[in-house]
């Protein structure tokens, strides 16, 4: 059925033209209801030393909901400014957290977390890796992650039986507070996607404009220089969003997140967040043409092949059709094909933080 109707929508919608890059972020960006917020009142919470990082605990506000926290990360002896890369968290079907998934701060990381970084990161939190590295980073949580959730007795579900298996390598037994959020939040997703709908934005609108905001904060601090940004799943999701969206990104990585609309048709579309699937953007070009609208500026993606998530003839498209726009820069676009699941492990990680390393500039 899904299959007839998307011929016929097709036909008669003209989905998926080709639009010229800067003529398709400016119209996918209203189209999406991107929304224009600010950090404002950005506090330092507190800061601490690691080993060899410094970190600061920041929270700001966007002007609803509560403030927002966040981590910045550097070297601890790093003098004068650093390039800067917001590392974006991902989905993972775990919002009770968001920023901790990739990043430590003083405390230690809990069981959830380091379950979620085991089966996805290399068992690494990568955004102090990639500190290490001389880079400032800034995890932040954003709308519905960390932070930023909804009371629990708001975003309560059916919670069905404690030991169904929702959330993947969760032990047997009683749902921890973490994980009994994090199946009423699955539960939760498409009702704050229909508020998001009915007040003239969407779920990906209302995040991309939180991550915009919280770039253009790294941006403005004097220790820091030109900023790129990177993300694995919704987190690489962000990531294309963000580089779409904002044009001083200077180099984006999409670790695990881009594969053609059209070849997800059949069997793939119900897997995926609600951040995925923007109203109104089909009718401006396929999901790949918005990841490379950045074209000429730098862009690595990064395709796991063995990722259950995204059918391989999608994956494959997208790469056709990244390279075609980034026809006339090359070496702007780097295509990663690694024989891995969903995930964005350690030397995919490296590759993408030596990638980073040659593009931004301290």
């Amino acid at each position: 059925m899904f299959a007839e109707l998307a011929r016929i929508a097709t036909a008669q919608r003209g989905l998926y033209p080709v639009l010229p890059g800067p003529e398709l972020r400016v119209a996918a960006r209203e189209a999406i209801g991107v929304l224009d917020l600010v950090a404002a009142d950005v506090r330092v919470e507190r800061t601490w030393t690691a080993d060899d990082l410094y970190g600061e605990e920041l929270s700001w506000s966007v002007g609803f909901g509560p403030r927002t926290r966040a981590y910045l990360l550097r070297p601890r002896d790093a003098a004068g400014p650093l390039p800067g890369v917001v590392a974006l968290h991902c989905h993972g079907g775990m919002k009770w957290v968001g920023k901790e998934k990739i990043a430590d701060g003083p405390e230690e990381p809990s069981p959830e977390v380091r379950r979620a970084r085991d089966a996805i990161y290399g068992g690494r939190a990568f955004a102090n890796a990639l500190a290490r590295r001389g880079f400032a980073v800034l995890a932040h949580d954003v709308f519905v992650w960390g932070s930023r959730r909804f009371p629990l007795d708001v975003a309560e579900g059916p919670l069905g039986e404690p030991d169904t298996p929702d959330i993947p390598g969760r032990p047997e037994g009683q749902l921890s507070e973490a994980d009994r959020y994090d199946r009423a939040a699955k539960e939760h997703e498409h009702i704050v996607a229909k508020h998001c709908a009915v007040l003239g934005t969407s779920f990906a609108g209302v995040v991309a404009g939180e991550d915009l905001a919280a770039t253009a904060y790294l941006r403005s601090r004097p220790d820091v220089s030109e900023v790129g940004c990177v993300g694995l799943s919704g987190g690489g999701l962000r990531a294309a969003l963000l580089g779409a969206f904002d044009p001083d990104v200077r180099a984006v990585v999409v670790a695990a997140m881009v594969s053609s609309y059209r070849d997800m048709l059949a069997g793939h579309v119900e897997k995926h967040t609600w951040m995925l699937w923007p109203p109104g953007l089909p009718m401006l070009g396929d999901y790949p043409d918005l990841v490379a609208a950045r074209a000429p500026e730098p862009l690595m993606v990064q395709y796991a092949m063995r990722d259950t998530l995204f059918p391989e003839e999608g994956m494959r498209r997208a790469h056709a059709m990244i390279g075609e726009r980034y026809a006339h820069a090359p070496g702007g676009y780097e295509a990663v094909f690694a024989d891995v699941p969903h995930s964005f492990d350690v030397p995919r990680q490296e590759l993408a933080f030596d990638w980073l390393s040659a593009r931004l500039k301290s």
